[in-house]
């Protein structure tokens, strides 16, 4: 349906749609990071307790957490509590996993909001560049570039970072963190070093997708008649291809935004930054079986909301394109 019927019945059956289908999906998250966090070799409760293990304090735990009852009872009493926003107790630390969610994700949307912002200002330029002049010298050094991005893994490049722009020029800190509400210019350069790695690698990324959909978008033949009558190069460009290549260029930055949200773990290992990458990286180290699924569960739902997003926001960038 277009855009202009936004607040129509249709829109209403659409949302209602995509919720029955989110929520099949989380059930399916549910059950395969429950299947694989129960064949993963180690006892999380043996692991939680440490040097304070007594067998009394062992059963005592076992049985607070319900590990000591059947797979198939613990699995209907996660199914259950899951979706009434109960998820559990960490085994490590005796905090509700929920909470300790709420506390981490701040941390690790501001450092995707940044890493996304950094990835678009390179590579919008960059691909409609190179794909404006295609077959030419920055076209191809545009491409090695990009290339090059995509094949640096991103923990190499932040360590990098933090050996030239901390331990050699001492400009910016090579860790931690500070919330942006509480202090807006230590979180700033705190988050440079991280939103860049974060940023570069998607850049690279986004680069020669928007490359490829300009140039296939270029290739239409309402662009050639566009070209026919004669108007002038830069009111095509504008008109005609930036504006349908909209739609392609939507789909891969929506696609880093949810990538990024679930895949910065290594990089907030590297940098200590404490969001829901180090929270897992910790939870998976000890064990700790609810926070990992909870985890799981709240990055599966992050990426179901952003694809809802995009599919709206297409039908507002092109009101030919139907809500389905």
């Amino acid at each position: 349906m277009p855009a202009r019927s936004v607040l129509g019945h249709p829109v209403l059956a659409f949302l209602g749609r995509r919720l029955l289908y989110s929520a099949v999906v989380l059930l399916g998250v549910m059950v395969v990071t429950f299947s694989l966090v129960h064949l993963v070799p180690g006892d999380p409760i043996r692991i939680a307790l440490g040097t304070r293990y007594t067998e009394q304090s062992y059963l005592a735990l076992q049985a607070a957490s319900g590990l000591d009852r059947p797979l198939p009872v613990q699995f209907a009493s996660y199914i259950g509590k899951a979706f009434t926003g109960d998820l559990g107790v960490s085994f490590r630390t005796g905090q509700p996993v929920a909470v300790s969610l709420a506390e981490r994700l701040p941390a690790t949307v501001s450092l995707a909001v940044v890493g996304l912002l950094v990835a678009l200002v390179i590579s919008l330029p960059l691909g409609i560049w190179a794909a404006l002049r295609e077959g030419r010298l920055t076209d191809g050094i545009i491409r090695i570039g990009s290339q090059l991005g995509v094949s640096v893994p991103d923990f190499w490049m932040g360590m990098l970072f933090i050996t030239l722009f901390a331990a050699t020029l001492g400009l910016l800190p090579s860790s931690g963190y500070a919330p942006l509400a509480e202090n807006p210019g230590r979180w700033a350069r705190h988050v440079v070093l991280p939103g860049l790695t974060v940023g570069l690698v998607a850049g690279a990324i986004m680069t020669r997708y928007i490359r490829s959909a300009v140039l296939e978008v270029a290739s239409m033949s309402y662009v050639r008649t566009a070209r026919s009558k004669g108007l002038t190069p830069s009111v095509v460009t504008r008109r005609h291809i930036l504006r349908n290549a909209l739609v392609p260029v939507l789909t891969i930055a929506g696609i880093q935004r949810a990538t990024i949200l679930g895949g910065v773990i290594v990089v907030e290992v590297v940098f200590a930054w404490p969001g829901l990458g180090r929270l897992v990286f910790d939870a998976v180290a000890s064990r700790d079986y609810p926070v990992i699924q909870g985890a799981v569960l709240l990055i599966a739902a992050m990426f179901l909301l952003v694809n809802l997003v995009v599919d709206v926001l297409y039908a507002v960038i092109d009101p030919r394109i139907r809500l389905s």
